[in-house]
């Protein structure tokens, strides 16, 4: 009999319809079925010896929310038996109703119950225990997970454990994950978590990848990656880290249009066994990673969303260096600029903030000029060092890319039909913030705003707090303008100030936007004593007139 090892998550939901993920023991015929009458069956496919499906749901009723229950072969396996939570519900979205986008990155593992947690309550969690203690109460209608949702690199101590019982941790890669098996038990770690189990099945869910889904600083250079590429293990990583991505992330962001149209999900739903069609996948992603296209669209009434790939779409040539390739940002303009007056807010989801400190900014245009060779060759190999040392990498470190970028949300806010608001939405840096931009023209009708938060459930050492707190005053700032007239480097396009922030802790932002309204929260879990953990509000404001 066909087991339930992982699952269920709501991820798309649009309209009348849903796609619910499932990983399952064996072949079988995965089946989602709502008291409303909605319902769907798909065939699970085989990927490295594991079981999937994604079960697309149809007949849902607009604007209402349905419990739901899977079956496998016909027989029930959720809701687990005695559980003590709510039924899972699949809430379709109505015309014009108000969105509750809830975002964040950065998320370790949860400890076992009753473990210890050193890094405190994790943000998920308190939002999951909250939803079950009062479902009809307010709720995100899709969170937003913007990189990191796995740890490659970062184990915890009961997988070191696993995999010293699999493999001789003294080889490399030591205790990171080598293949695909052990990115699955990063999965299992990760989403077994009872809270983070149900919440993921009970409200949609967006995913785009950060670097520690594969390795820290993935893609940081070309020197970075040809160093990579000349070690043992680099290339196993890879591909199963892309592969894992693809089944346990990737597939669920995508629209039934899309899903439709992806020969790859169809070739590897029509054979006994995906993963030779897959891996096969994965290498070309690697070879050439312009024929991928991680980044994708959704739409939500009169709100667009577009996660955009910040890592695998990169050109590391340090002549042509850009954060998105040339096909990347013809895509992203297009989005963009698609039937522009069909939104009220424009949503740009990347893992790696826009606008940093601005201390941190000049450093990273600093480095940038250095490694690509303003100063000389000696400057260049020691930029290249100090580039990955202090991890610079982020959209300051494209100048040409952030300049794109700046221009692009400075078209798409302005003139008529122009939304009432453009928010880049971040997280990377394991803190938050909100940072608004201008331009020396007077700028874009919409207001624009880089909101920030990270982690979700992650460390917060002493030095990050120091470092970004001075990263924002006023003498970092001074700082900042010599290191980059010691590289030559023009001032940026646009300037920015800090509106809130920095803030600290596990923690999660919730933007809610109803017509040209807009309104961000943002909340931190903390320790509740005897009552559990619960996420408190750090700071609330009105976005928009």
């Amino acid at each position: 009999m066909a087991g339930l090892r992982l699952g269920p998550l709501l991820r798309y939901t649009g309209g009348r319809s849903a796609t619910v993920w499932v990983e399952t023991s064996r072949p079988c015929t995965a089946e989602v079925r709502c008291a409303d009458g909605a319902h769907g069956t798909a065939r699970t496919f085989q990927v490295a010896g594991h079981h999937y499906a994604l079960v697309p749901v149809t007949g849902l009723t607009a604007g209402t929310g349905t419990p739901y229950e899977v079956f496998l072969d016909g027989v029930p396996v959720w809701p687990l038996p005695g559980s003590p939570f709510p039924p899972s519900v699949i809430r379709a979205p109505g015309e014009g109703d108000e969105v509750k986008a809830a975002f964040g990155s950065c998320r370790w593992a949860s400890p076992p119950a009753g473990g210890k947690d050193p890094v405190g309550p994790d943000a998920l969690d308190t939002l999951a225990r909250r939803i079950a203690a009062d479902p009809g109460a307010e709720r995100p209608d899709v969170l937003l997970l913007l990189g990191d949702q796995v740890y490659a690199d970062e184990t915890s101590g009961a997988t070191r454990q696993w995999l010293a019982a699999r493999r001789d941790l003294s080889e490399p890669p030591g205790d990171q994950v080598a293949d695909y098996e052990e990115y699955t038990r990063l999965y299992y770690e990760s989403w077994l978590d009872p809270e983070v189990r149900w919440l993921l099945s009970t409200v949609p869910s967006c995913m785009i990848f950060d670097d520690h889904d594969v390795v820290d600083d993935w893609n940081t250079s070309a020197a970075w990656l040809a160093d990579m590429r000349a070690t043992p293990w680099w290339r196993e990583r890879l591909l199963s880290g892309l592969m894992s991505y693809w089944v346990y992330q990737h597939l669920g962001n995508l629209t039934a249009a899309d899903l439709a149209a992806d020969p790859l999900y169809a070739e590897v739903c029509a054979t006994s066994d995906g993963t030779d069609a897959l891996r096969a996948f994965a290498a070309r992603a690697d070879a050439e990673p312009t024929s991928v296209r991680w980044s994708y669209r959704r739409d939500f009434g009169r709100v667009r969303l577009l996660m955009v790939d910040t890592r695998a779409a990169r050109v590391l040539d340090e002549e042509r260096r850009s954060m998105l390739d040339a096909g990347e940002a013809a895509w992203l303009r297009e989005q963009v600029m698609d039937e522009r007056e069909s939104y009220d807010h424009l949503l740009i989801g990347t893992s790696l903030p826009w606008l940093l400190p601005h201390l941190v900014h000049d450093v990273e245009n600093w480095n940038a000029a250095l490694c690509g060779g303003a100063k000389g060759t000696w400057w260049a190999r020691t930029g290249e060092r100090v580039r990955r040392a202090a991890d610079l990498e982020h959209w300051a470190a494209f100048p040409a890319s952030f300049e794109a970028l700046a221009g692009l949300i400075a078209e798409a806010g302005s003139g008529p039909g122009a939304p009432a608001t453009v928010c880049v939405l971040s997280g990377d840096v394991h803190h938050g913030y909100v940072a608004e931009p201008s331009w020396p023209d007077g700028g874009p009708d919409a207001r624009v705003l880089q909101l920030t938060c990270s982690p979700v459930h992650n460390s917060v050492p002493l030095s990050i707090r120091l470092g970004f707190k001075f990263g924002w005053s006023a003498p970092a700032r001074a700082l900042g303008r010599l290191f980059a007239r010691h590289g030559r480097v023009p001032r940026p396009p646009v300037t920015w100030r800090k509106d809130g922030g920095p803030w600290f802790g596990n923690q999660l932002m919730t933007l809610t936007l109803r017509g040209r309204s807009a309104r961000l929260r943002l909340e931190r879990a903390r320790a509740g004593g005897s009552a559990g953990p619960r996420l408190t509000t750090v700071t609330e404001s009105e976005l928009t007139p």
